[in-house]
């Protein structure tokens, strides 16, 4: 069975009271891997080895375009290696390996864009109001910062925060989630081939408590970016209390999706098939609120249906596989769980609700639609985290955008119309941070990420993110050859 230690200071270990945790391969429900699990000890090695780090040794004193070259080597491994990462967090969370493999490679690209931001930093002269004063800033690395990823997307939600947090010259304790840790471990191993010096990135994976606490309320931590769901968020609110560490959170999502009866049909139902079942649903954007004007309204569920019921449930390994199976068994749970509820409410059953016949072993749930008369049901109201979708109707243009922002969450949401005008009103209405018009679930490492409400604050990717893990020092030279007046006469 293989072992994962934690990667700290450059160097191996495991904990230090020889704690472990048990990975279960989703597809089989069975113990594949086991991983060191952090307390208290290590917290405090990791983040001190990040401190001494950011203060002494090769990386305090590299310069920017140093900086950039590690993070593009590190994007050449990732490239080289994408296939073995992939295969890696299929087997540990489930995600189909061909999706895996794709979105690793297409990271590669996230370390890319900010090797080259690493440079670009810059500060200003001031055209200050005083005489003899030359003012200028300068933008300075925050310090140590907790990096906390979940395990849906990891190798995507790490490059968010790794590579603006690298390019800007800090240095980081990444927490791999206790669900599915073992690709954070080989992505370690390229981070120590591209040559990051001890202490830069350590990796470990631990729970909630102590582990996360710890790390979140650490005194040496500078910045927290998380990636996560809103009550573990509030946790670390309130941690980052002790230490005051600026805070980005990339929270839930009750993703709404707008069909109008203009719309591309074809177009819009393999939008709402990505968004609902692409990773399973396993997807903070996930589109599992579905508007759909009336006049198309039967017409569209109808083609939804059929396309759902066609979907290749399987071993996420295969090629031929187009929804795996759920992360974990509570997940498999909650959606079984969620589902019932909704039609004890008053939502009809169209396709799914059930775990496939054939798979006995592992966490599978066939692709769900639900009918739903109204956004008091249960699954149209909380984030499923599953292959399941709520549809609705709706007349009216304006219903559609009351229908769309009646949600605590705020994270993305699609469009589909063949009409530019009410592409643009309906994206200026529609309260989320992302907006898709005829397509969905797209990302780049150029376009910012994150949501409005409940999703979250902050924002990920983009040329102003990195800024984001800077200060901004403020420098005055007094440039007169007179002595500096006298402080007690005032003029």
């Amino acid at each position: 069975m293989k072992h994962y230690q934690m990667y700290i200071d450059g160097e191996w270990c495991d904990a230090a009271d020889g704690a472990k945790l048990e990975s279960i391969n989703p597809a089989t429900g069975k113990v594949w891997a086991t991983a060191a699990v952090a307390g208290e000890a290590e917290v405090n090695r990791a983040v001190g080895a990040a401190s001494r780090a950011l203060k002494q040794g090769p990386w305090a004193t590299m310069n920017a375009t140093q900086r950039g070259k590690l993070l593009h080597k590190l994007g050449d491994l990732i490239g080289e290696n994408a296939q073995m990462l992939g295969e890696i967090e299929t087997i540990d969370s489930g995600k189909l390996a061909k999706e895996t493999r794709a979105q690793t490679g297409y990271v590669s690209d996230y370390y890319y864009y900010y090797a080259g931001l690493a440079d670009k930093i810059q500060g200003a002269t001031l055209p200050i109001d005083k005489p003899d004063m030359h003012v200028y800033t300068k933008r300075v690395p925050i310090g140590v910062v907790a990096a906390v990823v979940p395990w849906n997307a990891q190798m995507f939600l790490t490059a968010t925060k790794l590579g603006p947090a690298l390019a800007a010259g800090n240095t980081v304790v990444l927490k791999a989630s206790e669900q599915a840790p073992a690709p954070m471990f080989e992505f370690a191993r390229l981070v120590d081939q591209a040559g990051f010096p001890p202490g830069v990135v350590n990796v470990i994976t631990g729970y909630g408590e102590p582990c996360g606490r710890l790390l979140t309320s650490h005194p040496d931590v500078n910045r927290v970016a998380f990636t996560g769901g809103p009550e573990t968020a509030r946790h670390i609110v309130r941690n980052t209390a002790e230490n005051f560490a600026v805070l980005s959170l990339e929270l839930g999502g009750k993703s709404p999706i707008v069909i109008f009866e203009d719309a591309d049909i074809e177009s819009a139902v393999n939008g709402v098939i990505a968004g609902n079942f692409g990773a399973a649903g396993q997807s903070c954007v996930a589109g599992s609120r579905v508007f759909i004007q009336s006049s198309i309204r039967e017409d569209f569920l109808a083609l939804l249906v059929e396309r759902a019921k066609q979907i290749r449930i399987g071993d996420p390994l295969s090629e031929d596989t187009q929804v795996g199976p759920l992360a974990t068994q509570a997940q498999l749970d909650h959606i079984t769980e969620s589902v019932a509820d909704a039609i004890r409410e008053g939502a009809t059953l169209l396709c799914g609700g059930v775990r496939p016949e054939g798979f006995d072993q592992g966490w599978y749930f066939t692709p769900t639609i639900l009918d739903c008369p109204n956004q008091q049901i249960r699954t149209v109201r909380e984030e499923m985290f599953g292959p399941v979708l709520s549809a609705l109707s709706f007349d009216t243009e304006d219903e559609a955008i009351e229908l769309a922002n009646d949600s605590k969450f705020g994270l993305g949401a699609g469009i589909f119309t063949r009409d530019i005008g009410r592409a643009i009103r309906v994206s200026d209405a529609i309260h989320s941070g992302i907006i898709w018009v005829n397509t969905y679930r797209v990302i780049s490492p150029i376009a910012p990420f994150g949501g409005f409400k409940q999703s979250g604050s902050g924002r990920e990717s983009g040329i102003d993110t990195i800024n984001d893990y800077t200060r901004t020092k403020t420098v005055w030279i007094n440039t007169s050859t007179e002595p500096m007046a006298d402080p007690f006469v005032m003029r």
